[in-house]
């Protein structure tokens, strides 16, 4: 199933990358890595993961306080948001779905 990450999720993503690699070389590289990891699993078993919508559904990074939300569509998946887990969630409310 093709994955197609939303602008804003994917402003969030290289946000996040460069922090990381910013707090210590090489590690945005790791959380790329991680958040590329967790797509794969989403595509493996889309329904895994809890629901926090009707129709978003949260996959938590492993090593990471992040999250991609994302919904399932017909033919995709769509990431909404890299949510930080200890940060208001109003910034992302509106891409819940």
């Amino acid at each position: 199933m093709k994955v197609r990450l939303i602008s804003p999720a994917n402003l969030e993503l290289d946000k996040a990358v460069r922090y990381y690699d910013h707090q210590l070389p090489g590690l945005g590289f790791r959380f790329f890595q991680e958040a590329s990891a967790a797509i794969e699993r989403i595509i493996l078993i889309p329904e895994a993961w809890t629901k926090v919508g009707a129709r978003t559904r949260r996959c938590i990074l492993k090593g990471f306080p992040y999250a991609l939300l994302y919904v399932i569509e017909t033919d995709e998946i769509l990431i909404t948001a890299v949510a930080h887990l200890h940060r208001d969630a109003e910034h992302y409310k509106d891409r819940i779905m």
